[in-house]
This record gives structure tokens, sequence and C-alpha cells, in this order.
């Protein structure tokens, strides 16, 4: 789609590269240069002209035999420099920081890696039981406030390839407790996740201990991370509840916001983030 004049980009052969780049990661294989460029709204002759400049840098690779162009090297050298610079922690850190302080619990950032969730930023609040889920930690994600919070973003095909029969359901302390798994049963807990927006846990990963998470999305709708706070259980009626609720979702759309290059976006323009003024 071509944006409109309002929002016209001010580089238009650089947008229209980094759109084939993204275009090309979103397919499961290598595409013709007329379809990408079908896709896209663009001169096949733009398209050719393009594909061409990235080939030369390996962003792309062109495959003679079947006329098609696919991801090069380079990206994927982008992607592993992405997780060596790690700024999905770097960006959610002071973000979890200023949650734990609204909120008052311990909260955590995470990332799904297979059917696990992957700990990457973790803030205890002062005066909270000390939790499982540090730096570093893996927990099954179908247990956990975040893992939920991510897997009810999955398209429906994707979360059954993840969890295609009872194998999948990690075993131990915390999966016993919690009963019995199945795909029907996944498949509720994630439609009222879908349903209320966010996700919750109540003593499936620690007896007495609850959380509520919410994910983090980013350009393209996907499920980069996810934010949540753990609590006392019986400390949190509905309302305190509500309230914990509201504070992950700003923190997780605030960071949503952050990993799409909003903020930066508004920098380079001189006008302020939506909701609020320059620093």
């Amino acid at each position: 789609m071509i944006p409109d004049g309002s929002h016209a980009p001010k580089v238009p052969a650089a947008d229209a590269a980094l759109r084939i780049l993204s275009h090309l990661a979103t397919l499961r294989g290598p595409a013709p240069a007329a379809s990408i460029a079908t896709a896209l709204d663009l001169p096949r002759s733009t398209a050719y002209h393009l594909l061409a400049t990235l080939g030369e840098h390996g962003y792309v690779v062109h495959l003679p035999e079947e006329r098609r162009y696919g991801l090069g090297v380079a990206a994927f050298e982008l992607s592993s420099g992405f997780s060596r610079q790690q700024p999905l922690a770097r960006l959610g850190a002071p973000l979890v920081a200023g949650l734990v302080d609204a909120a008052g619990e311990s909260g955590h950032l995470a990332v799904l890696h297979g059917r696990d969730v992957l700990y990457l930023v973790e803030e205890r609040a002062p005066r909270r039981p000390s939790l499982v889920s540090d730096v570093g930690v893996r927990l099954p994600a179908h247990l956990t406030a975040t893992g939920r919070a991510m897997l009810a973003e999955l398209p429906a095909a994707q979360v059954r390839a993840l969890y295609p029969d009872a194998s999948a359901y990690a075993p131990g302390a915390a999966a016993e407790a919690s009963g019995a798994w199945s795909l029907r049963r996944l498949r509720t807990v994630l439609a009222a996740v879908r349903e209320h927006g966010y996700a919750a846990e109540d003593g499936e990963v620690t007896a007495g201990l609850g959380s509520v998470g919410v994910a983090v999305l980013d350009h393209t709708g996907w499920p980069a991370a996810a934010i949540a706070v753990t609590f006392p259980v019986e400390r949190v009626d509905e309302a305190r509840r509500d309230a914990l609720v509201a504070e992950v979702d700003r923190a997780a759309t605030e960071l949503s916001r952050r990993i799409r290059g909003i903020g930066h976006r508004a920098e380079r323009s001189g006008a302020p983030p939506s909701g609020g003024a320059p620093a």
C-alpha cells in the first residue's frame, strides 16, 4: 500500500526498499519480482531496480533458474545484530522499572521461544516475594501470563503447530497443579485473553501468586514480547487487578510504540510523540 499524501515518505526509494525487505520476510519462500511489485503497488521497473540494488548489498538474493528473489545473508546478519544488541531488553527495562514503581508489584518482560517464555527483564518490587521468573529463566508459555498473552496473538495454525498433542505440555509440579492440558483447553484460555484484552494466571506457576500480562506487538501485529506483573493473590481484589491491568497495558503499549520506531520518527519530524511533549 502506498502511504497517502499526509504520510508520504521523505525518501521514497528507501521506503520502497524497506517495504520490499519487509514483504519478503513475511513470505514462505522467494517470490517473482512481478508479484512483489504487485503486492506493494510499485512500478515493475522500480521493483527490479531496487531488487538489483538490494542484491548488490547482499540483502536480497536472485534465483535465476526460478526467476525469484529471496532474502540474502545480509538480512540474516541484521537479525543476528538485533539479537546481540538486545534492544527489547534495553527499551523494556526502564518501562518495567516504571511499571513496578507505579504498581508496587514485581514486573517482567519476556519473549516467546518455542513453547517457552524466556525472561529478558525482571524487576522486583520492595517487600514482595521472590519469583522463579528471573532473567534467563524459561517457563512453559501456556502456564504464564506473558506466554498466554503472546500465544493469543498468534494465528490458530501456529498455536496448533506448537501444541500438536499432549506431549507438548511440559510435565512438572506447576503443570500438574494446573491440571491436564489439551489444545481445546488452551484455545479456551486464549479466547478469554482475546476477549478481555489481557492474560492472567492464578497460582499456576507459583502457589499463592498470580500475574496479569499484555502482549507487545511489532509493526506487523506479531507478538514481539509481553509485559506482566506478579502479585500475592490474596491481596488483590477485582478493582486492584483492574488497576494493575491498566498499568501493564500502558507499559506494553509504550514498548510497542518504541519498537515500531514511532517515537524516533516523531522526533526527527520535530513533532512530539502522541500523548506527550518533547523531553
